[in-house]
């Protein structure tokens, strides 16, 4: 019987009720964002919601990674624009993304940079549906996150 692998840490967010009544710190590494819901939802609109969080880091993850790809294979892309829209019809949710290169590209160029879209990080892992394994210990709200 081989053992399992054990879990490698690959990325840590830890996050705070800050303020009324949904305002959130989130602490990623050194850098602090803060979320909040629109007046709309009851929030005050400290910050962007957390589903346009997650929104923003696949535009930014698909933007940043056909860089580095265009940048391997000595491509200039100019401005890249990525536009990513939650969608819903009839229960179901979509996500849509618009990706705008300012450079002329070849045919075979854009097939290759639409491929590399789907192979991006974020996108990997909304695709697969990644699981969440949620722990509420037996102990009060603690520094250790």
């Amino acid at each position: 019987m081989s053992e399992a692998e054990p879990d490698v840490v690959l990325m840590v967010a830890s996050l705070e009720s800050v303020g009324a009544p949904y305002a959130q710190k989130i602490n990623l590494g050194h850098h602090e964002v803060s979320t909040d819901e629109p007046p709309s939802r009851g929030g005050g609109d400290a910050g962007p919601s957390p589903t346009s969080l997650l929104l923003g880091a696949l535009a930014g993850c698909t933007s940043i990674t056909l860089r580095m790809y265009a940048d391997r294979k000595g491509w200039d892309l100019g401005k890249v624009r990525v536009k990513v829209k939650l969608l819903r019809a009839g229960g179901a949710e979509k996500i849509e993304r618009t990706i705008r290169i300012e450079a002329a590209l070849s045919p075979e160029q854009r097939t290759r940079l639409l491929e590399i879209a789907d192979k991006t990080p974020v996108t990997k892992l909304l695709k697969a549906g990644v699981p969440i394994a949620t722990q509420l210990p037996d102990s009060t709200v603690s520094e250790e996150g």
